[in-house]
């Protein structure tokens, strides 16, 4: 059945307007007002005082599927992005079996395409098993439907597996997407070294672990002319590498996680898990410098870094529990409360971060805008109740996340995937 949204305040073509958005055969078919007076036997929402935006795009989701299923699923892990509005997400390969062969990758394609209700993107591995020797035969990765490459969860440690890896997804005009990490510089850290570290007792992680392992690569891309896109950026070394990157032509983009931007390591009150995560809550300043490059451009976009473990892997203090946080259920409540509400950035910044600018870095033509005859890849939010993050309303199974808890505004009140309801609140 044909649908339609009315009455929602829409950002459509960079601009917010209140106005009618029509669905049809599960595609965008018309914007305007008052459409419903010409239309019969279609299904209609009254959006009055709801946000209805492009669906939400994340570049770095971990669904453990092959492999790791008791943290998470292909199924339990869509669910989870429909629920906190994200209509396509792009799937590391730090899985079991890694999908590093053809044949491995197209097992975890189809089981994609079969369980997932939005949109999932598949990453191959960029060397065999993830290890930092053999690269893989990343042309017949692409023909089997590799999405982009990544070894995310390992850095690349060899300069040369990196360099010979970037000049062959160059040629095959593939981007090359990279966990930045010098494991020699780790000294078995598990949160960043700093004074809180120190207070806590706990070892430290250095910064220097990441910028040092970034610089390398962003010569390497110079060189190379790949398509470069560096993780999780964490550190104000890191944001000036970049922003020097970019002011030379360099063909790199980067993202950052909404932990990053919201956390330092002054905020973990204790030997707490749930505040372990690669890379680490880094200090104040690093907080705004990564603030300050999202909002002047030089970090391109929000990317979650979901990546769910369960219970039992984060009970106990920080050295012997798992890294990482979920971000799918919480990224955009959590931002659109922290920065928009209290004007350090506008919704439209926001939008633009989580859709616009992620599908246009990566050039997936049919996410990120909303466009007649474009598939209705939709989220309406309602930003004007505010309400709790409880565990118990999580779709993902991982509830390894600090922020449980916190009042928020920006509620998921539907999801649509090709003109498909794949998540509807329940009041």
């Amino acid at each position: 059945m044909d649908l339609l949204l009315e009455n929602g305040l829409v950002y459509q073509a960079g601009q917010l307007q209140k106005m009618d958005l029509l669905i049809k055969d599960g595609k965008i078919a018309a914007f305007g007002h008052e459409l419903g007076m010409f239309l019969s036997d279609i299904k209609k929402f009254d959006l009055t005082g709801k946000l209805v935006s492009p669906g939400l795009v994340d570049v770095h989701v971990h669904y453990r599927e092959p492999g790791f299923t008791y943290k998470e699923t292909i199924k339990t892990g869509s669910q989870a992005a429909a629920h906190g509005g994200f209509t396509t997400v792009c799937a590391m390969a730090n899985l079991d079996p890694v999908p590093d062969t053809p044949d491995k990758l197209a097992k975890v394609i189809e089981k994609n395409k079969k369980d997932g209700v939005v949109n999932i993107k598949q990453y191959a591995a960029i060397t065999e098993g993830l290890k930092s020797e053999k690269i893989n035969d990343l042309l017949a990765l692409k023909a089997a439907g590799a999405f982009a490459f990544s070894n995310d969860g390992s850095g690349v440690q060899t300069a040369g597996t990196m360099y010979q890896a970037m000049k062959l997804a160059a040629s095959l005009d593939m981007p090359l997407v990279e966990h930045i990490e010098d494991n020699s510089l780790l000294y078995g850290g598990v949160m960043n070294e700093g004074e809180r570290a120190h207070e806590l007792k706990l070892p430290g992680m250095l910064g220097l672990s990441e910028s040092s392992q970034l610089a390398r690569d962003l010569i390497l891309a110079q060189k190379t002319g790949v398509h470069y896109h560096a993780c999780h950026l964490s550190t104000k070394e890191s944001v000036e590498l970049m922003r020097l990157a970019k002011s030379k032509g360099i063909n790199v983009t980067c993202e950052v996680a909404p932990h990053h931007l919201l956390l330092s390591d002054e905020d973990i009150p204790k030997d707490d898990a749930y505040f372990k995560m690669n890379p680490p809550l880094r200090d104040k300043e690093d907080k705004k410098a990564l603030l300050k490059g999202l909002l002047d451009g030089t970090i391109d976009m929000i990317a979650t870094d979901h990546a769910p473990h369960s219970h039992d892997e984060k009970i106990g203090g920080m050295c012997q529990a798992s890294f990482g946080i979920t971000g799918s259920e919480t990224a955009f409540t959590l931002l659109y409360t922290h920065f928009v509400k209290t004007g350090k950035m506008s919704l439209e910044q926001l939008l633009d971060k989580m859709s616009v600018e992620p599908a246009k870095a990566f050039k997936i033509s049919d996410a990120g805008q909303l466009l007649i005859g474009k598939p209705a890849d939709i989220v309406v939010f309602d930003l004007n109740q505010e309400y709790e993050l409880k565990e118990e309303d999580y779709l993902s199974k991982g509830t390894n996340t600090p922020f449980t808890g916190e009042k928020v505004y920006g509620k998921t009140i539907m999801t649509f995937v090709n003109g498909k309801c794949v998540y509807q609140r329940e009041d």
